[in-house]
């Protein structure tokens, strides 16, 4: 168990003073007798002098020594809560830094030697803050000289504290999400952990909200293979990739980017091979280029003296190209035939179908007459008489 310190300001004593002297720290450490000390700070500062003391006494002590920011560790405080070996800061405290102050007054000799006093102090206070935050003399110094004050999460990405104390419960559907982003491509994985690094109620266990974060989590993936899925056609079929298709990307034989490519060597529509082993291309060939002067030569050659096992190569070539083609030209129908289909089944509705269609079916919350109105197969404003019918007839004319 740890011996507890708790160094919280008074009305009447801050750091130097009373319960949060030096002197009487020194007598809670002989206390503690080498048990872990945990000192919990909520001071407006005081004297630098018995700050500097107290952070030595912190660091010489032989057990092991936490420091929390519970509130406030300002101008002195700040210098004391530096002796732990681990310095703990509640998400809702804050830390602060300024120069060294003092009263006095004298001559012009005595006030100069007050500024030279406070200058060495200065750098006494600084070289612990670089000791602790690993920053240089120069940074530091700015931040003391601005008075800075800082939130936990920036006094931790300044490496003046190591953690922050947070009260809130630890994420329970952490698996749900790794499930989703551990397999999905990398540039997925990027968009999707920024939004899920937002913190919000994903912290609490409940059934519902794991459901609704699946059903957010395919939405988000949907979206983003829509957006930066591309695809290559070849004589084989398509292959869908994400980013450029060059050596070491991952292709698939679907959508959604779940079935990896069976290894084989494909041919795309512009004459490029692509060698895929397991999913992931190996290579990448240009597309062979036609040779003029070598056309001449065959020109010249009689028939009877080509090469067959070149014009088999080449015919054969020839025959991936015209099928990736297709393949393309085929897609390209297929999508243009379902666009048409849908055309002409609209066209063909009845006037009273796309009448149907774009009725609004809202009604007013407690609305009678509404009700009323839906349920009836005339309006019931309508004229029923033949001397009311003329009548509206008459009045719509003029």
């Amino acid at each position: 168990m740890s011996y507890k310190i708790y160094l919280y300001d008074t009305e009447t004593d801050c750091i130097g003073s009373g319960s949060l002297s030096s002197a009487y720290i020194q007598t809670q450490l002989q206390e503690a007798a080498g048990q872990d000390l945990e000192v919990h700070i909520s001071s407006v500062g005081g004297s630098a002098f018995d700050a500097i003391a107290i952070y030595d006494l912190l660091k010489k002590y032989p057990g092991n020594v936490t420091t929390y920011i519970d509130a406030l560790a300002a101008s002195a405080a700040s210098i004391v809560a530096m002796g732990g070996k681990t310095i703990v800061m509640s998400k809702y405290a804050l830390l602060m830094i300024h120069k060294p102050i003092v009263g006095s007054g004298g001559n012009a000799d005595e006030l100069l030697k007050d500024v030279q006093m406070l200058n060495v102090v200065q750098s006494r206070l600084a070289q612990i803050y670089m000791d602790k935050s690993g920053l240089d003399g120069v940074t530091v110094n700015s931040l003391i000289n601005s008075v800075t004050w800082m939130t936990a999460d920036q006094a931790l990405d300044m490496g003046f504290i190591d953690q922050v104390e947070d009260y809130s419960l630890a994420i329970t559907n952490s698996a749900l999400i790794k499930k989703y982003t551990s397999t999905a491509p990398a540039v997925y994985q990027r968009c999707i952990n920024k939004i899920l690094n937002n913190k919000n109620n994903m912290n609490i266990e409940n059934k519902e909200l794991i459901e609704k974060t699946t059903s957010v989590l395919d939405k988000i993936m949907n979206f983003f293979k829509k957006v930066v899925n591309k695809q290559t056609i070849t004589d084989k079929g398509t292959l869908h990739h994400a980013g450029e298709l060059a050596e070491g990307a991952e292709v698939y034989n679907d959508e959604d980017m779940s079935t990896p490519a069976a290894t084989d060597t494909y041919t795309t529509a512009d004459g490029k091979k692509i060698d895929v082993k397991e999913g992931q291309v190996q290579k990448v060939a240009p597309a062979p280029e036609a040779d003029p002067e070598a056309e001449d030569e065959d020109d010249d050659v009689p028939t009877s003296k080509l090469t067959p096992a070149k014009k088999a190569t080449e015919i054969q070539n020839r025959l991936q190209q015209l099928k990736a083609r297709l393949h393309a030209q085929n897609a390209l129908l297929t999508e243009a035939r379902t666009a048409l289909e849908e055309a002409s089944n609209r066209l063909q509705k009845t006037r009273t179908e796309v009448k149907n269609e774009i009725k609004s079916t809202y009604s007013p919350e407690g609305s009678k007459r509404s009700n009323k109105a839906k349920t009836e197969t005339t309006p019931f404003f309508a004229p029923q008489s033949e001397l009311a019918k003329n009548a509206v007839k008459r009045a719509v004319a003029k």
